[in-house]
């Protein structure tokens, strides 16, 4: 199976500016993405950006760039545009790896791909993992996901799905004790190209605007995510100066 990357990668983050050139182990936080990216099966590795300064690094260690245009708004839409410029096939699968995720392990980019390769009844394709504290599951910031029993997304919110009737009545302290299950969702999705290109033409809608999660268009508008369990928990995602201590770390730890 053939599939492309395509990294997206803007230099005006609201809560980290220039977080794609940011320093992590003596590189461009976005070169441990893309070398991440380089090392998984994939055909090609695209870096997708609006800005020259990210163009300038990203060409300095080998990356191919596409430049797009700085009015999307998400990542989705960036996507959407290298596209169109490449002329990419509408069955390619295409992965989305953000730009800010340099502990997103290779074998989860490759699970992605082949996990909508199988499932052709799929617009997209994402990953999950299982949470295990009540820390996790009533913070906002960690999106959960409740699936059917092929692994098919039902959906998605900040809140904690399912809500457990009878032990969250309360304010609990732990997670329930009938083993109940509880998902994480990886923000890491694998498409086809023709599907993205459907996507930025669709409606938003409100279940989206509520929960602010691109994925709620895709079901709204009657598609499906296939959504499986990962093989490998990925390391923290970089939003803030704190997270970027905390990956700092991680990696002169030797993670």
């Amino acid at each position: 199976m053939n599939f492309r990357i395509i990294i997206p990668a803007r230099y005006e983050s609201t809560r980290l500016p220039g977080k794609p050139l940011r320093e992590v182990a003596g590189k461009p936080m976005i070169q441990h993405v893309f070398e991440s990216a380089m090392s998984s099966e994939a055909g090609q590795v695209i870096i997708a950006t609006d800005d020259a300064r990210i163009q300038q690094a990203a060409e300095a260690f080998d990356a191919t760039v596409c430049m797009t245009s700085s009015e999307h708004r998400s990542g989705t839409e960036r996507l959407a545009e290298v596209i169109e410029t490449m002329q990419i096939d509408d069955d390619d699968i295409i992965v989305n790896v953000q730009g800010d995720e340099p502990l997103m392990p290779t074998v989860c980019i490759n699970q992605a791909a082949v996990a909508l390769a199988s499932a052709p009844q799929a617009s997209v394709a994402t990953l999950c993992t299982p949470i295990t504290s009540h820390h996790e599951l009533f913070d906002p910031h960690i999106v959960k996901v409740v699936r059917d029993r092929n692994n098919m997304a039902l959906y998605f919110s900040r809140a904690p799905i399912p809500w457990h009737r009878d032990d969250f009545s309360f304010e609990p302290e732990n997670l329930p004790s009938d083993n109940t299950p509880y998902f994480r969702h990886i923000g890491l999705y694998a498409y086809r190209a023709g599907y993205v290109r459907e996507y930025v033409n669709l409606a938003v809608s409100e279940l989206e605007r509520a929960e602010s999660l691109e994925q709620l268009r895709v079901l709204h508008h009657g598609e499906r995510v296939v959504c499986i369990e990962a093989f490998e928990v990925p390391g923290p995602g970089v939003d803030t100066e704190a997270d970027l201590e905390k990956v700092v770390a991680l990696f002169d730890d030797g993670m």
